[in-house]
């Protein structure tokens, strides 16, 4: 049985199983949403009027007393009755969003690239409107488990996908399919655009400087999102550290050294957790965070763009406030392990 959810000043339909943030985005309708997995609590909500099924959601991401109090996660609630539901910033509805869809990709290609990293190209029937630095979902075969991965496109490369995948020990999705039976050609369900890690519409974007801090394949996001800020204003200071554990995890050298040349005010930094940098190369030592500190006495008027490890997002945070940079231009998204 559907119920209605009223979010706003409009109405949405939820069908007996879906989460109330699927229908949302399924319908249009914006909704703060970052994991998905119940785990961030981007998307919690108060459900002024109605009853809710809580599901699957983590005790330490909702709490028995917020429970009581009338919230709920928006990505694990299902509805139990018609509904009215606000986000906890009041408002519901006012953003910006792409629709949810499934589409069926083709795998064009699965290339390594770095050490235990592919570069998944995924060729889609139709094009898919996304904001640069949002991700997708994948369907592991013969499973209904669902795997996160970020874009690394730009929104006019709507029509062949760009993700950025690293194996994990026993993965699912990796070890067990993307690393081992997926080939060219295979047909794969997509779900997208999810996510919030996006640069603001061109007309409310103020072109200030951006620093841009990814770990791992924390970079791909960041280059869909680099790359649309340097395509508004080409003199826009644009600050891009990689952080990997060593040289061979390094990649995409060649669209960085592009980036650079193309804008002289985009500035690439690869830094080395695990290795000490060979002498005549340009990489650092040690931790993008730290070197963040060290290139820039203030950064007030600055946004910030952290992607990566949970530890990583969170030295980057202080790093940023500790340069005097305001926390609503802070922006994050932090890769969690999955769990079957």
């Amino acid at each position: 049985m559907a119920f209605t959810a009223t979010v706003g000043n409009q109405q949405v339909s939820c069908g007996e199983d879906q989460s109330m943030l699927d229908a949302f985005l399924r319908a249009g309708v914006w909704m703060p949403n970052s994991c998905n997995q119940g785990t961030c609590g981007t998307c919690k909500l108060r459900v002024v009027d109605g009853d809710v099924d809580h599901g699957d959601s983590p005790a330490d991401t909702l709490t028995a007393e917020e429970r009581e109090a009338g919230l709920a996660l928006a990505c694990q609630a299902t509805l139990r009755s018609d509904s009215v539901v606000e986000t906890l910033g009041g408002a519901v509805g006012g953003g910006i969003t792409h629709p949810l869809r499934d589409l069926t990709a083709t795998v064009l290609s699965n290339d390594e690239i770095a050490r235990d990293t592919r570069r998944l190209l995924l060729e889609l029937p139709e094009p898919l409107a996304f904001h640069p630095g949002q991700y997708v979902e994948l369907t592991v075969p013969g499973t209904q488990l669902r795997r996160q991965y970020s874009l690394a496109n730009t929104a006019d490369e709507d029509k062949v996908l760009e993700l950025h995948i690293r194996s994990v020990s026993g993965g699912a999705a990796t070890e067990r399919w993307i690393f081992t039976s997926m080939a060219v050609g295979d047909q794969i369900p997509v779900t997208g655009p999810l996510g919030d890690f996006f640069l603001p519409a061109e007309d409310s974007d103020d072109g200030g400087p951006m620093v841009l801090i990814g770990g791992g394949t924390g970079l791909a996001p960041l280059i869909g999102l680099a790359r649309t800020a340097l395509s508004r204003d080409p003199g826009r200071r644009v600050l891009l550290y990689h952080g990997v554990r060593g040289v061979d995890d390094l990649y995409n050298l060649d669209q960085m050294a592009e980036l650079t040349k193309v804008y002289p005010a985009f500035t690439f930094v690869p830094v080395l957790s695990h290795e000490a940098p060979a002498a005549e190369s340009v990489h650092r030592a040690g931790f993008p965070t730290d070197h963040f500190i060290e290139d820039v006495d203030s950064a007030r008027g600055w946004s910030g763009w952290l992607c990566g490890p949970p530890p990583m997002v969170e030295a980057g945070v202080k790093a940023f406030k500790r340069r005097r940079m305001a926390p609503r231009m802070i922006h994050r998204e932090k890769f969690t392990p999955a769990t079957d």
